[in-house]
This record gives C-alpha cells, structure tokens and sequence, in this order.
C-alpha cells in the first residue's frame, strides 16, 4: 500500500470518531443520518500530507517507490519544536559528524604526501598529480546540490551508506593502482564520489540540532579535518617505508571503515522529508548577500588548497628538506587547524557571528599567503606553515557556519547548502592544477603560484565584505 493510501485509511477513525453520534433520531445509518464532514484545516492536517479521496489512490507503485518510501525518513505528523541547541543526541550528531569530515576532509588536507609521493614514483609533472586531489574535491563540493537535496527529502540514510560504502570500496582500489590514470579513476573520481555523498549531508542534518551553538557544533564538526589531516600523514610516513604502498592504502582503507560504521549506526534526521520542490532554488540568488557570498568563497577556495597541496614539494626542492620533513610540516599545518577551527567558531557564538570573523581570516590568510614568498630557510617554513594553517582553518569552518546563517527555513538548509558547495566546487577543482601550471612556467619556482594564490583569497576577502554590507549595513551588527 502506498505511503498515500496510508494517510487516506489513518483519517477515516478520526473522521467518525470527532462526530457526535447521540443524536435521537439515529438508526444505524451514517449515510442517512450523519452530516458531511467539513474539510479537514491546515493546522489539523499532517505536515506535507495533501488529502486523498480512497477511491482515487492507485492501487499499484513501481519498484524503485516503494523503494525509495522504504528507506526515506518519515515524518512523525507531530510539531518537532525548536532545535534542542544541546543534550546527548545533538552533540552525539556532532561526534559522528567529526568522524564524517576526519574521512573526507582528513584525506583531502593530506593530499600533500600524496602529490609528493606520486610525482616522484610516477614521473609526473606536479600539474598532472594534483588533478587527482582537485577532482576529488571538485566532487565533494559539486555533489552537494545532489546529496543536500537528497537529505531534504528523506533519504539522508541511503545517501550516506552509499557515500561511505564507496569511498571505503575506492580506497582499497587506490591501494592496487600502479598507473595515473589507474589513480584518477579510483582516488580521484571514486572517492570524490563518495565523500560528496557524505559531506553536505552530514553539513545540513547537524544544522537542524542547533541554533545558539550552532557555531561551535559546525567546529567541533569542521575539526575532523585536523584530526584527519594528523592521522593520515602519520600512517602514511610510518608504514610506507616499511610495508609498502599497497598495505599503507589498506590501513587507512580499515581505518575509514571503521570510524564510518557507527556513523551509519547511529545518525539520525531530526526533521520530516520535504518531498516537493526544486533541485536548485534559483530564487536565493536574488538575495544578495547569498550571491556575494557564492561569489566571495569562490574566490578563497581557488587559492585555499594550494599551499595544502605543495607544502611539501616546496620544502623538498626548494628548502632541501628530507621526505620526512615535509610530512611533518604538513601535519603541523593540519594540527593547528585544531584551534584554527574551534576558537573562532566559539567567539562567533558568543560574540560576533560568523560572518564578521570569516572576513578577517580570509584577509589573514591572503597575507600569510603573499608573505609564503619570503621563505628561504626552515624556522621562516616552519613559521608559515603555523601561520597559515591557523587562518586557513579559520576559514574552513566559519564558512559553513555562515552559510548555515543565510537560511532561516531549515527544510531548504541541504539544497541551499548544496548550491554553494556546488560552486566553490569549481574554485576547488582547476585552483590547484593552475598553481601547477604556474610552477612548471617559472622554471620550478613557486612565485607566481605563491601570487595567484594570495591574490584569488584578497579578491574573495574583499566580495565578502560586500555580502555583509548587503545583509546589515556598514553598522556594528551581530551577522
């Protein structure tokens, strides 16, 4: 029976229980002797339940409906309430949450070993490597209007089991590549593929259990990144010299599996399916604070991932360092990112909102980013390396902690959240590979690419803070 029919045969008790039948010249007939029941109000219908007469039900659905009715998350019919902003099943969200982005974003803000490694052993230009990390975040970001529409409608479950089961199956491919387009396909496509299935869902669903602390849960979340960005570099710099290639790409394979499954476990949607309504909701860019800040984190993401991604190429062939070295400057870089992404997410909280503080860190990173120039020692990396992973994770997390702002019906929270993604998506996929393109231009040298990336960041800085004139003026306000 279908998911309708169900609502028709449900109102049919309360339809004869809510009449009053003492009436003395009843005789046993409802027909004959009941008035017709006047139609039911909104406020006493279901939320998202339209009425159907029993006789116009169809009797029949394909396979692929009653599929899909199975695995979408239903509605309870009752007034949910306000977010709890707090208790164990929110902050729970919130744990299994950091385990979705530490196996997402871990991998990608690791990227560095990866390009290291892969240029070296496969005789690559630097240019050709980092289109395997640039697609793979291209994917994460792009799938989101997909994925977050998907979690609109119910099926946050189903999009999230086939996300993880994918990106687990892609990482054990990973470990029997031998050639770049063998890793393209598999670390690339595959995985991207999977952690964009994940993360806007994981995105928009922790949303819906907050509004006060709301900033600080998205950190809390964000910081799955740092841990990952730890974990990783360490499994890879310990195991590769020892066991191989191979065997390292199975253990991390094992470790995603199993910070994954309690998250397939025990995730929960907080709010009913809204099955009708668009893929793209066209009509939020006509807001003009939500265009700008499309526009604006377009902008940071075209440079963001650039010194992630050759961090450590340039402290090899440029410092002289030892491959040991370079991961480590990577993991420090990640490891900051742990207060990077918490402290400001907390002071906006509690202080001045989220927006108010991404445009300064967005102005701080560009800065880090141009001074990247005037490194020609170890203690002047080391020094960058802090510096920019502290403000750049700034950035990470207040995004979405911004983004979560920009919309006040939390229904449209996962497509609206897509969209964005959807778009830095496209910074994120050719900003590398263009930073590549310009160190194989200047002869090795990393300059130009050190110029185009502090560049793209001060360009967003600036369309920011035209997001945040449109939304409330040039005032002090909380935004």
């Amino acid at each position: 029976m279908t998911e309708s029919t169900h609502a028709a045969v449900e109102k049919v008790p309360s339809m004869i229980e809510e009449k009053d039948f003492h009436n003395e010249d009843y005789s046993g007939s409802l027909e004959a002797n009941c008035p017709p029941r006047s139609p039911v109000s909104d406020e006493e219908s279901t939320i998202g339940e339209p009425h159907h007469d029993l006789s116009q039900v169809p009797t029949h659905t394909s396979a692929v409906a009653r599929t899909l009715s199975i695995v979408r998350t239903r509605g309870s019919g009752k007034d949910i309430g306000p977010p709890p902003d707090g208790g164990f099943q929110a902050w729970l969200q919130v744990a299994l949450g950091h385990m979705i982005i530490f196996n997402t974003w871990g991998y990608i803000n690791s990227f560095g070993v990866f390009q290291t490694y892969y240029t070296s052993k496969l005789n690559r230009p630097p240019s050709d490597i980092s289109w395997v990390g640039s697609i793979q975040i291209f994917l994460l970001f792009f799938i989101g209007t997909f994925s977050g529409r998907a979690t609109d409608a119910g099926y946050f479950r189903v999009t999230l089991i086939v996300g993880a089961t994918l990106e687990v199956f892609s990482i054990f491919m990973t470990s029997l590549c031998t050639e770049y387009w063998q890793l393209f396909l598999a670390q690339g496509l595959g995985q991207g593929i999977g952690c964009g299935l994940m993360f806007c869902p994981t995105l928009a669903l922790i949303s819906t259990y907050f509004v006060k602390r709301r900033g600080i849960a998205l950190g809390l979340v964000a910081s799955g990144s740092a841990t990952g960005g730890l974990v990783f570099p360490a499994v890879v710099m310990r195991m590769l010299p020892e066991v191989g290639y191979g065997w390292t790409m199975r253990t991390l394979g094992f470790i995603t599996m199993a910070t994954l499954i309690p998250c397939l476990l025990f995730f929960k949607q907080r709010l009913p399916p809204r099955t009708a309504g668009p893929l793209v909701e066209w009509a939020a860019f006509k807001e003009m604070s939500y265009l700008l800040f499309a526009v604006g984190m377009f902008l940071n993401f075209w440079g963001l991932y650039v010194a992630f991604f050759y961090i450590g190429s340039f402290s090899r062939n440029i410092i002289g360092v030892s491959e040991t070295t370079s991961i480590h400057l990577l993991m420090v870089m990640n490891g900051v990112g742990i207060a990077g992404r918490l402290v400001p997410n907390l002071m906006a909280d509690q202080f001045t909102g989220p927006l108010n503080l991404l445009i300064p860190f967005s102005c701080a990173t560009a800065i880090v980013s141009y001074c990247w120039s005037a490194v020609h020692d170890m203690s002047s990396l080391w020094t960058f390396a802090v510096f920019y992973g502290l403000f750049a994770a700034g950035i990470q997390s207040l995004f979405p902690a911004t983004l979560s702002t920009l919309t006040t019906d939390l229904k449209k929270i996962g497509v609206r959240m897509g969209m964005v993604l959807s778009i830095v998506a496209v910074a994120a996929l050719i900003g590398s590979p263009i930073a590549g393109a310009l160190i194989s231009t200047d002869g090795g040298d990393y300059l130009y690419a050190q110029m185009f990336m502090g560049s793209a960041i001060i360009a967003g800085s600036v369309v920011l803070i035209g997001a945040r004139v449109t939304k409330v003026g040039m005032g002090l306000a909380r935004v």
